[in-house]
């Protein structure tokens, strides 16, 4: 059956070249290839001479606009087929349409793919091996679709009777439940990067609300398209009943640390005891809060390091933010002067020596103060407020130590420092020992 099959699409086609109406044919084809691809280029050419468009949503563009060319195409072959049939055979044209659609089936599920797998704009090794395996796969079935041999492996397929339990399943309904589970999810998922990306960009809300709102929406997809599939094929979800049961048993034992950091993970982001781009401390960890998941979060050190912390340490734990509620942030130094300074002079001296730094506030001027009388000169603290903590502490630090030293040495401003003074007691003996040896504080 399926060599006579070949046989009559290889007469059919013969005899396309032998009609004068091949020209129309191939005309549309030609035609409709132009104006895709053209289209297709048109397109992208905007996306990237459009400036509002970077990062991710560019990456994301570029990668759909891939897809209107093949998609335009069979379109446009679709509408041929419908006009030419009515005087000229289509042969070639329906030849054409399996061909020209499975290249934009392959080019949407690249699309999908890297919509929800490479959102940062990197394509990984695993997703390139995962795609040209997709595309042979695609390939193959559209060469077994034109040779005819897709009813064949599907009645072989249905015969094939797996026993799960009481149940009666051919091979043929498992594959086709798997795919459609597995389509509904990635569709769900690239629904669920696409709201996540929307509500990233409302900026009336606050940052936290937004994390939230995104999370809870990708999960609900995915739940209500794992749902649907099942349900679509034939599956009783009544069944799942026993596995949710199974999973409640193994979050109460084996799972109570990781169900714990998810819980935690939530709380965080509804209470907004913590926001993105916060400056914390917890146990010996320190950093910029770069990302908030729903098991850990990312703390990012002004030496690069990135730290995962798992939430469940962010709730029942004590928590330093530096900008929980204000980001000033107050920063002391200190520094000694000979007692022969005038002490007005130098506190003034110094206020005006931070003051010239420029990440100290102005609107919260520097504070000089005695702390005490040392054993080696006056002990003076310097201390000054910055809005940006997230840029750390030692630089501003160093550049205001830095300034003070300026100007105590314009000023001709002593800094003391600890000096030892040693005496010999009694004459210097030439039998080889040694005289006494006092030493004094100087």
């Amino acid at each position: 059956m399926n060599q006579q099959r070949l046989t009559n699409l290889l007469d059919d086609l013969l005899g396309d070249l032998q009609d004068p109406g091949l020209m129309w044919q191939l005309g549309a084809i030609a035609a409709s290839m132009l104006l895709g691809w053209g289209l297709s280029r048109l397109l992208r050419k905007w996306m990237r001479g459009d400036a509002a468009h970077t990062g991710v949503r560019q990456f994301g563009l570029e990668s759909f606009g891939r897809v209107v060319g093949p998609l335009a195409i069979v379109c446009l072959l679709a509408l041929s087929e419908v006009v030419l049939a009515r005087w000229h055979h289509i042969n070639l044209i329906k030849l054409a349409l399996p061909i020209f659609g499975s290249l934009a089936a392959i080019r949407f599920v690249f699309y999908l793919l890297r919509r929800v797998f490479s959102r940062h704009g990197e394509v990984g090794a695993a997703l390139l091996t995962f795609e040209k395996i997709f595309q042979l796969v695609v390939w193959v079935a559209v060469a077994l679709y034109i040779l005819g041999y897709w009813d064949d492996i599907h009645r072989y397929l249905d015969h094939i009777v797996i026993h799960l339990g009481k149940n009666k399943m051919t091979l043929a309904d498992i594959l086709q439940a798997a795919l459609s589970v597995v389509v509904t999810l990635v569709l769900a998922m690239w629904a669920g990067a696409a709201l996540e990306e929307r509500l990233m960009h409302v900026e009336t809300l606050h940052s936290n609300l937004r994390v939230v709102m995104a999370r809870v929406g990708r999960a609900v997809l995915i739940v209500v398209a794992v749902l649907f599939s099942l349900n679509m094929v034939g599956i009783d979800l009544t069944v799942l009943s026993v596995f949710g049961g199974a999973l409640g048993v193994g979050l109460g034992f084996g799972l109570q640390k990781i169900a714990s950091n998810y819980v935690s993970g939530f709380i965080i982001l509804l209470d907004r005891s913590l926001a993105i781009g916060d400056m914390i401390t917890v146990d010996k960890f320190s950093g910029r809060v770069a990302r908030i998941n729903t098991r850990y979060t990312v703390l990012q050190g002004l030496d690069g390091i990135e730290s995962i912390v798992p939430n469940e340490m962010l709730v029942s734990g004590v928590v330093q933010n530096s900008s929980l509620t204000s980001k000033y942030v107050w920063i002391g130094t200190r520094v000694a002067v000979s007692y022969e300074t005038d002490l007005d002079f130098v506190l003034k001296l110094l206020e005006e020596a931070a003051a010239s730094v420029p990440r100290v506030l102005s609107e919260r001027p520097p504070s000089a103060t005695l702390l005490n009388f040392g054993a080696d000169g006056l002990e003076l603290q310097l201390g000054f407020w910055i809005a940006d903590p997230e840029n750390g502490r030692g630089g501003v630090t160093s550049d205001v130590n830095r300034a003070i030293w300026k100007a105590l040495k314009e000023h001709g401003i002593s800094v003391p420092f600890p000096q030892r003074e040693m005496r010999i007691v009694g004459p210097i003996s030439t039998a080889g020992t040694l005289p006494e040896i006092r030493q004094n504080e100087a």
